[in-house]
């Protein structure tokens, strides 16, 4: 399958080797959502026997790209997207599968607007990390920026 034809979440998994490594699932990938999962692995269990801190928060961050990249792939030939800060706060235990819902901060017209505008957009991603349960066990915000190219 070429990049073409693979969606942005298949791109990920394929081309990340984080996403690879820890084996996400990248179940859902629009502008308005990206939802992956990440499948319960003793080899990236913590000492309470849930998932590490260091995997939920790749698994957060990789939501918030893939949502980054469906909204603004388009944009490509003339930004690039960067994480600028990320933030992190842990709930409540996680144990066996989690995943991780990320949301646009803001609406993907007016960010283009702002490119279109010769600026440098930021936005916030926010992202959720749920037990089967639906409990949270994190949330995260990740502020990213598309950077025009030169």
């Amino acid at each position: 399958m070429s990049a073409e034809q693979m969606n942005v979440g298949e791109l990920l998994a394929a081309t990340v080797p984080m996403a690879k490594t820890l084996n996400l699932q990248f179940l859902e990938t629009t502008p308005e959502r990206a939802v992956v999962r990440l499948p319960d692995q003793p080899d990236f269990h913590n000492h309470l026997g849930g998932p590490h801190a260091g995997a939920m928060f790749t698994l957060a961050e990789s939501a918030s790209g893939a949502i980054v990249l469906a909204a603004f792939g388009d944009q490509l030939s003339r930004a690039v997207p960067l994480a600028v800060k990320a933030e992190i706060g842990y709930k409540k235990l996680a144990k066996g599968v989690v995943t991780a819902t990320a949301t646009l901060g803001r609406p993907v017209a007016e960010v283009v607007a702002e490119l279109d505008a010769g600026g440098r957009p930021e936005f916030p991603v926010t992202i959720a990390i749920q037990r089967e349960d639906e409990a949270v066990t994190g949330e995260m915000v990740v502020l990213w920026t598309l950077r025009p190219n030169s």
